[in-house]
């Protein structure tokens, strides 16, 4: 009874529009307290033990990686980069979008950033080149989404520090779907450009192309830097975004000189403001956690499975139905801290290996980023496309798909994520 009252609440709270980091924590509490044998300080304690943890350093520093990035004006080098290379097809500028969330999402791990900072420049040119409103915020917001999938990623170290699963082979395995996202994305850009008769920009000349190439190296080894050096175990990879977040202070500094000390404070204070929210988020979800373990729900969990459902491949489909729907609601760092615990019994009774469980549930809930009413990147593309919430999410439908197809591709075919982890280092598995 008491169950299905926090339930209740918990989706009371949500609909009245509650900060999801405020409602997972007030549902903790007031669970906790109808618990006689878990004293009260326990929510405190488990908030506290939650977030303390090396691995989750690296979730401040990533997002500040990507906003050096952002402020120091790497994104737009990146974006003249990427029409040089894409722009000369129909639709360049909307194919332009995709490579450069493709290149940024090896930076940062931070998809929101992305959004923020490819599309505050892309939508407003993409809007004045003649594309419609509803394909610059489609494409922005779902092109973003990638840079979960394309290592490094922030919910992938958060999943690793959950299961025990290694981050350098999570990382390699979502190389080739993050990239088969990206093309298929690509792909629809093109033919919808063909339809509605999209420009294309002039070819770059040799020399135009060598310069841009010159002037984006430094940016682009940053993620030869992060995954050689976790894969090599050179460093960790709380280690590999400090690395970052210092080598991109650097560059913007000392090679591109667009980046001043002055800035420092204010890319500092919306680091800890944007960081704040998810690890807010995620100690909420510890103290959440704590009352699920009282209630045995992995226990339940699992029984529920072993008795109703036979086949691994059945599993898998409700594993994604579920998260498709925590993500619509929910960020993705709490989302795997509630859940995960819960079926990661489950998934190792059907012999699924960690890492192929960690990208089914990332792939998954990076779709949540454009799935109202959480859908971060899709509220802030399209607010800068000052476009209605309605329109947006009808206008990002065929990327979800895309994403999905891919998705259910690399589900029961897990040998194509897991060429180049085997290929590079068979020692991950």
């Amino acid at each position: 009874m008491i169950g299905i009252i926090l339930v209740g609440l918990f989706l009371v709270l949500m609909l009245i529009g509650v900060p999801i980091a405020f409602v997972i924590g007030i549902v903790a509490l007031l669970g906790i307290f109808t618990v006689p044998y878990i004293p009260e300080v326990t929510v405190p304690m488990k908030m506290l033990n939650g977030i303390d943890s090396f691995v989750l350093l690296a979730v401040p520093l990533f997002i500040l990686a990507a906003n050096l990035m952002n402020s120091g004006k790497i994104s737009q080098k990146l974006i003249d980069l990427s029409l040089a290379v894409v722009g000369h097809i129909r639709g360049g500028l909307a194919h332009a979008n995709i490579l450069v969330s493709m290149i940024f999402a090896g930076v940062s791990g931070a998809a929101q950033a992305d959004t923020a900072g490819v599309g505050k420049i892309l939508i407003p040119n993409m809007k004045k080149q003649g594309y419609d409103t509803e394909t610059a915020v489609g494409v922005t917001a779902a092109s973003s989404t990638i840079g979960v999938i394309i290592p490094p990623s922030i919910p992938m170290i958060i999943f690793a520090g959950l299961t025990n699963a290694s981050v350098g082979a999570l990382f390699l395995g979502g190389i080739i779907p993050g990239i088969l996202v990206g093309l298929g994305m690509m792909l629809f850009v093109y033919i919808m450009a063909l339809k509605k008769g999209y420009p294309r920009s002039q070819r770059a000349s040799i020399q135009q192309f060598l310069k841009l190439v010159y002037e984006t190296v430094p940016a682009l080894i940053t993620p030869i830097i992060i995954i050689g050096g976790i894969i090599s175990g050179f460093f960790t990879a709380t280690e590999a975004a400090a690395v970052a977040s210092l080598y991109t202070l650097l560059i913007s500094m000392f090679f591109y000189k667009t980046l001043k000390l002055s800035d420092l404070p204010k890319i500092l204070m919306d680091t800890l403001a944007l960081s704040s929210l998810s690890l807010f988020a995620l100690a909420a979800a510890s103290a959440l956690g704590e009352l699920m373990s009282y209630y045995q729900l992995s226990t339940m969990a699992q029984d529920f499975f072993v008795n109703n459902v036979g086949a691994k491949w059945v599993f898998i489909l409700i594993i994604i139905a579920f998260f498709l729907f925590v993500g619509t609601f929910m960020d993705a760092i709490p989302a795997m801290i509630l859940f995960v615990p819960v079926i990661l019994p489950t998934a190792s009774q059907f012999g699924m290996d960690p890492v192929h469980l960690g990208l089914i549930v990332v792939m998954t809930l990076a779709i949540g980023l454009v799935t109202p009413p959480y859908g971060l990147c899709l509220l802030l593309a399209a607010k800068i496309g000052n476009l209605s919430i309605e329109r947006s999410l009808t206008a990002v439908i065929p990327y979800i798909l895309i994403v999905l197809a891919v998705l259910i591709f690399v589900a029961f075919f897990p040998d194509i994520a897991f060429f180049l982890p085997k290929l590079i280092n068979p020692g991950l598995f």
